[in-house]
Formats: C-alpha cells, structure tokens, sequence
C-alpha cells in the first residue's frame, strides 16, 4: 500500500513539474495577455519587430494588425526608437458584440538603435498590419569604402 502511494506521490510531483515548465513557457513569449483587473490586454513586448541592417539604413518591421497610420506614434531620442500607440474595439454603428476575443490594447515600446541614424531622412508606412519604419545612416554612422595605394 505505502508502495502505490509513493508512486502516487511521485506522478503527481511529475505533473506539477510540467505544469511549472508550461507556465514558463507562456511567460516567455512576447503576445499580448489579458488582463482581468484592467479588462484589457498588456504589451510587455508587443509589437513584435524585427530591426535589421542594410549598409546605409535601418529597416525595423513591427506587426501591429488591426491599426492604422494615426493609431500609432514614432520618435526618435538619443539613438532610441520609441513606438507607441492605441487599438480600440468597437462595434459598428447599430451592432451589438457577441464574442470579443480582440480587446482594446495601449502600447509603448522602444529600441536602441545600433548607430546614430538622419532623424531627417526617416520614412514609416503600415501596409497590411505591418509598420516599416525606414531610417537612414548618419553620414558618419555609414560603412566606407577605403582604396588601397600600393607604395
């Protein structure tokens, strides 16, 4: 008897392990979550990006479905790209909400920026859920080409 309850003991030690590991897991990613106190979702690290390097400009992607030009906000301080910006949910004129599984979300996130960029030659556009933000190299931040001279 003593036998069975130890291993009794030792599956439910094992499930409560895995129940830790997925918690985890979900902790972990960057996706929006509920919150119950607020009836909104938190941005921890949304929206998700991809910043990327191309010689003379930094290309950042982020994904922001469901928003439009004037829902979001960009600025550019010390070598920071700090986006932020409001999704709001609301039936149409007339129509009633019968299932929401999209909630309203605020949202504020910054990048460091790996060079100084022209905050003047900076161009952002959102097609299709995705925001590109362009952002050229300062003229000192750019790679050169050095010639060799043989002596």
């Amino acid at each position: 008897m003593l036998t069975r309850w130890n291993d009794l003991s030792r599956t439910f030690a094992a499930l409560e392990e895995f129940r830790r590991h997925i918690n985890r897991a979900f902790e972990e990613t960057d996706y929006p979550r509920w919150s119950h106190q607020t009836n909104a979702l938190s941005a921890r690290s949304w929206p998700t990006l991809n910043l990327y390097d191309e010689g003379n400009k930094l290309v950042l992607d982020a994904e922001v479905p469901g928003l439009a030009e004037q829902d979001i906000q960009l600025s550019i301080n010390q070598n920071v790209l700090s986006i932020s910006g409001e999704r709001k949910v609301e039936a149409p004129e007339g129509y009633a909400i019968h299932r929401q599984e999209r909630g309203a979300i605020n949202f504020a996130r910054s990048v460091s920026l790996p060079c100084q960029v022209d905050t003047d030659k900076v161009a952002a556009q959102v097609k299709d859920g995705l925001l590109t933000v362009t952002m050229e190299k300062s003229k000192e931040a750019q790679p050169r080409q050095i010639t060799i001279k043989a002596s």
